[in-house]
């Protein structure tokens, strides 16, 4: 069974006396399991939009979205699933030891079981030396920590993740590129945005590419290799033309 399945996805945002503003328009796509995805494009790209209605944040205004083979407007799926939003807040007035409890109880979550993942967690993640500094003295890169703690709570199925590695150091982008795949090795699919073309390319078994609001590439990392320079730079050549680049080799041939 795929993971995510997007038939025709269209997302549109109701304007005051203006039509309405168009973020995702005809987006298909699959994640299988097993599988860790990177869903790249420029800022406005559609990047996040996508991801809410992933998460039934967002109602499609047409088109479908399939977690497991139940529509994401379906509460349940979101039992299997780990989210990391591309800004996540956290009170200031809680620690990451009480932020993982609270959102852990809310998964359902009791007990020496949840204590017991929380300083797993906790660990995993490098920060457990922080476990109890209220969350208002942390830097943004802990803050980021935190939040990927949260959505490893409860062993999820699927992780779905928006910009996972913003304000991460080197070694917090080296740290994290080792969980998610630790986390691909216990059996979990991930689907991840990121601006960090070199942590996607190291990763990923595939990537897809949305520009102004479409879907233009989709490819493995396997078929990229040895016909681009870097992932870079087929990248900016592919939004910057609005087109696969590698489709031109294809033409030519």
């Amino acid at each position: 069974m795929d993971a995510i399945v997007v038939d025709g996805l269209v997302v549109e945002y109701r304007r005051w006396f203006n039509p309405p503003f168009r973020a995702v328009d005809e987006l298909s796509f699959c994640v299988r399991e097993g599988e860790i995805v990177g869903f790249l494009g420029l800022n406005g790209a559609g990047k996040t939009s996508t991801i809410k209605t992933l998460m039934g944040f967002q109602i499609p205004t047409a088109g479908t979205v399939q977690i497991f083979g139940k529509s994401a407007t379906d509460a349940r799926t979101r039992h299997d699933v780990g989210f990391l939003p591309e800004t996540a807040l956290y009170s200031p007035y809680l620690t990451p030891y009480e932020t993982l409890r609270l959102y852990g109880e809310l998964h359902g979550l009791r007990g020496r079981p949840l204590h017991a993942q929380i300083e797993a967690l906790l660990e995993a993640v490098k920060i457990s030396h922080k476990a109890h500094t209220l969350n208002r003295n942390l830097s943004k890169g802990m803050l980021q920590r935190v939040g990927i703690a949260q959505a490893l709570l409860g062993d999820p199925k699927l992780l779905i993740l928006d910009e996972v590695s913003s304000g991460l150091d080197p070694v917090g982008k080296r740290e994290l590129r080792d969980l998610l795949l630790a986390q691909r090795e216990r059996g979990a699919t991930i689907f991840f945005s990121s601006h960090e073309l070199a942590e996607v390319a190291t990763i990923c078994d595939r990537i897809l590419i949305v520009h102004q609001v479409k879907l233009i590439a989709e490819h493995t990392l396997a078929e990229l290799a040895g016909r681009v320079s870097s992932l870079e730079d087929y990248f900016i050549r592919t939004v910057q033309k609005g087109h696969d680049t590698l489709l031109e080799e294809v033409k030519v041939a």
